[in-house]
């Protein structure tokens, strides 16, 4: 009998115990370390509802637990949900952790972007270039005015178009249109028109569809040997033939925008708006002599690579689940509605101005984006690789060289950090009994990320996501297609599988 024919039988006789016994008791299955396999036969029966599946069994083992991968693959990781031990990772003794190769390996599509970097020296030099230009009040009243003319010019009319037709609409990939525009408007100074104004006229765009496919085969490389996916990588076949594809796509896209070499389908904007643009001030800077290095395309390239990676995806994702849970929660709607109205400033005619909407005082709004942010975080883990041997304040032993992914899914819905009713909808719990916003720990409610990494754009994805759900509640009642399955993508984002399908209807005013 050959040696493949015994791990053949082996392998068999393991599957086998393990059908069987997970029939008897399957809460105790839900971890078990097999050998040679480790939890292989656990992860894939739990392919489908990953990010559940990975919250029960940290709430099994407290918030933290060991994830053994098949023998020899490097697929090991630890997993936390506990806020002290991410909280000491991240910020206490965070030189203990970096990205780390593997990180880099994965992520490789980011370059020399400040999310790939490990070196102290760069990522301060960019975070500190990027809070320059975020800073200044000739880059936010770009950015708002940006969204506020992508809202009012296409997003609006595009569902007042819906709701004419009596459509059903896909209004997940009606946000990702919308966030691709914004962020092109955003990052380079023109609108690529991904969103039209009008339903009949949506159409295919491949550079726009492309991220949703990297981000899909970018979760894939961290559960799957590094072996096989680079061997796939270099045979150009299966995910990373996908990838390669998508990539070739968008690349070709976000150089020709840099080099401002646009087609005639693309809306350019003045020469004021490109020199306001995101990119335009980094070069700005740059050129003033700020910080080191040449700007080079690829640099540009990485860096607007970047921009879309954290806020198109993320923004997009986030709108998505807070329409369905409002959709699910009719009574916190009518909250919002109610708070919209009272703070809304004037209107001209039925045409809705953002400008007269006071988004600091909409506190109930706030609250609920903060519920779908708990609930539903747009990046649902992180990745971090351990330097030296640690004890985390838990107990747990880190040895070098340790992949640590700490979820900030599971973290949302633990007891332990938000109570009991952790699993509810709940907006009032971000709100204090004068009626303030409640300030919570970034290591508690880690939606942005926490420690030195916690994201520099938090303040501008709340204004974003504030005027676009002002906007569409105010005008349009939006319900969900009944019967329409609603369920995460396996996706380093945490996009809907099958979309949001929703039925769109006027408003009375």
């Amino acid at each position: 009998m050959s040696i493949i024919q015994c791990i053949g039988g082996f392998v068999t006789i393991l599957i086998f115990l393990y059908i069987y016994y997970s029939r008897r008791n399957r809460d105790e299955l839900l971890l078990i370390n097999w050998p040679i396999i480790g939890i292989l036969p656990s992860f894939l029966c739990h392919l489908s509802d990953y990010h559940d599946y990975s919250t029960i069994v940290l709430k099994r083992y407290g918030g933290t637990c060991r994830f053994q991968g098949p023998w020899f693959t490097n697929t090991s990781f630890i997993a936390l949900a506990d806020q002290m031990n991410v909280n000491y990772i991240t910020k206490k003794n965070c030189g203990n952790y970096r990205k780390g190769s593997k990180y880099h390996d994965i992520f490789e599509v980011l370059g020399g972007s400040i999310f790939n970097s490990d070196s102290d020296d760069v990522w301060k030099q960019e975070k500190t270039m990027f809070h320059l230009v975020l800073g200044r009040k000739s880059f936010k009243n770009m950015f708002e005015q940006s969204i506020q003319k992508k809202v009012e010019n296409y997003l609006i009319p595009f569902l007042n178009d819906v709701s004419e037709a009596g459509a059903h609409v896909d209004l997940q990939d009606a946000f990702n249109r919308f966030t691709f525009d914004s962020s092109c408007m955003i990052l380079f100074g023109f609108d690529p028109n991904c969103l039209p104004n009008k339903f009949n006229q949506l159409r295919k765009i491949p550079y726009k569809e492309s991220l949703p496919v990297m981000e899909e085969v970018i979760l894939y490389r961290h559960f799957i040997p590094s072996s096989l996916w680079k061997l796939q990588k270099w045979l150009n076949v299966g995910q990373e033939k996908k990838f390669k594809v998508a990539q070739e796509y968008l690349d070709r896209f976000l150089y020709e925008s840099i080099t401002f070499s646009h087609g005639e389908e693309q809306s350019k904007c003045s020469d004021e708006e490109m020199d306001q643009c995101f990119l335009g001030m980094v070069k700005a800077l740059k050129n003033e002599g700020y910080g080191k290095g040449e700007i080079s395309e690829k640099y540009l390239r990485d860096t607007a690579f970047t921009m879309f990676f954290a806020g198109n995806g993320s923004i997009s994702s986030a709108l998505s689940w807070f329409f369905w849970l409002l959709s699910t929660y009719p009574i916190v709607e009518e909250k919002i509605i109610q708070e919209i109205k009272d703070n809304w400033l004037t209107q001209e005619g039925n045409r809705i101005t953002l400008r007269h909407v006071d988004l600091d005082k909409l506190v109930y709004l706030h609250g609920a984006i903060c519920e779908t942010l708990r609930l539903y975080p747009p990046i649902p883990f992180e990745h971090i690789c351990s330097i030296k041997s640690d004890i985390l304040p838990s107990g747990y032993h880190v040895s070098p060289n340790t992949t640590l992914i700490y979820s900030l899914y599971s973290m949302g819905r633990m007891e332990q950090i938000w109570g009991e009713d952790c699993m509810e909808f709940k907006p009032e719990r971000w709100i204090s009994e004068r009626g303030d916003i409640i300030h919570v720990p970034s290591y508690k409610f880690v939606a942005f990320n926490t420690g030195p990494r916690i994201c520099i754009g938090k303040d501008l994805s709340f204004i974003q996501m504030k005027m676009v759900a002002a906007a569409l509640l105010q005008k349009f009642h939006i319900q969900v297609v009944e019967g329409h399955p609603v369920t995460p993508r396996l996706s380093v984002l945490l996009r809907m599988k099958h979309g949001l399908k929703v039925e769109v209807s006027k408003r009375s005013i």
